[in-house]
């Protein structure tokens, strides 16, 4: 298992320097942006996704610039909502969700990605075909909420089917991080969505994203590995503000920012919940067979970028299970 990073962290530095401050600092493996919310500041130095596609010299300047200083691949990540009822957002969203997958299969064939691999949402569409914006419903009644569900999952599955099409045509998997907000955010609704259009779509594990839902990380991530859903992590934690939390409980619009007034934020590494947690995580995705990279993904309002990963890093460093185990010697297999 390798610790990663999400270089969206280093919007504000050129891939070569941000690349130069990763593999000092010990990590493995880089994950990159490759447009929608989290925007594709780094494949952009290398004139962007299409470009990449096209031109087998550009992609061999971005392989030499990750693979000199020992690093792989883990993923291109494309979080947005191409689902969105508004056609011109749906169309950008679908379409840098496309180059993605084409420059995973091509950056997979050049040695550099173990695992062809495409992060993002599952998306969320409005209420009805004349909707302007998306329709999150956490709630099965009034009656109507459960109508608005259906249409939404006929939308989803319709899309979501063609991808699967799409994926599999090109050796990609597609890694959905759940997230409230969209139609995939708990274990229910993404192994629905992989079971009403296909097994090449997956999840990108963000324990954060549960906590605050009261789910259980590790009992969720040992039915997905078990069902064979599981196909890129992300490290990051949540921490659940007591006070807040048990006025309000954790429907939380608050912004981001008013830290002190929201019933939880998102945390470094080891400052949500301590290192005996992260080594259980790790235990419980080695036993469901998940031996790929853990990419640390930094939204903590109270760390810099910088103090906040050489924090999570030190956490994780202690936590990894890096190498195969041995032979049981002490009893019999």
């Amino acid at each position: 298992m390798k610790i990663g990073i999400f270089t969206a962290l280093f919007h504000d530095r050129p891939i070569e320097a941000a690349l130069d401050y990763i593999a000092e600092a010990g990590i493995q493996s880089v994950e990159l942006g490759g447009g929608a919310y989290p925007g594709s500041r780094h494949l952009d130095d290398f004139g962007g996704a299409k470009a990449l596609i096209a031109d087998a010299g550009k992609r061999k300047q971005l392989v030499k610039a990750i693979e000199s200083r020992g690093l792989i691949l883990s993923a291109i990540s494309v979080h947005g909502n191409p689902l969105h009822p508004n056609k011109k957002i749906a169309d950008e969203h679908h379409e840098v969700f496309t180059d993605a997958v084409l420059l995973a299969e091509a950056l997979h064939g050049d040695g550099i990605m173990p695992q062809a691999t495409v992060n993002g949402f599952s998306g969320c569409p409005g209420d009805s075909a004349r909707a302007k914006n998306p329709n999150w419903v956490t709630c099965a009644w009034p009656d109507e909420f459960r109508e608005i569900l259906d249409y939404q999952w006929r939308v989803a599955a319709r899309y979501w089917r063609a991808q699967n099409r799409f994926l599999k045509q090109h050796g990609v998997v597609f890694a959905i991080e759940m997230h409230p907000g969209f139609i995939c955010y708990n274990n229910d609704t993404l192994l629905k969505l992989r079971k009403v259009a296909g097994d090449r779509i997956g999840v990108n594990f963000d324990p954060s994203h549960l906590w605050w839902q009261g789910i259980d990380p590790l009992a969720a991530v040992r039915q997905l590995g078990e069902a064979g859903a599981l196909f890129h992590c992300h490290a990051k934690d949540t921490r659940i503000d007591p006070q807040n939390s048990g006025v309000n409980g954790n429907l939380d619009t608050q912004s981001y920012g008013d830290i002190a007034n929201r019933s939880w934020v998102f945390r470094s590494v080891g400052y949500g919940h301590d290192e005996a947690w992260w080594k259980d995580f790790v235990s419980v995705l080695r036993m469901v067979g998940y031996d790929y990279v853990l990419s640390i993904e930094h939204e903590d309002g109270l760390m810099s970028s910088n103090e906040g990963l050489h924090k999570a890093l030190d956490v994780l460093k202690r936590s990894v299970i890096a190498e195969k185990p041995g032979p049981m010697f002490w009893a019999k297999d």
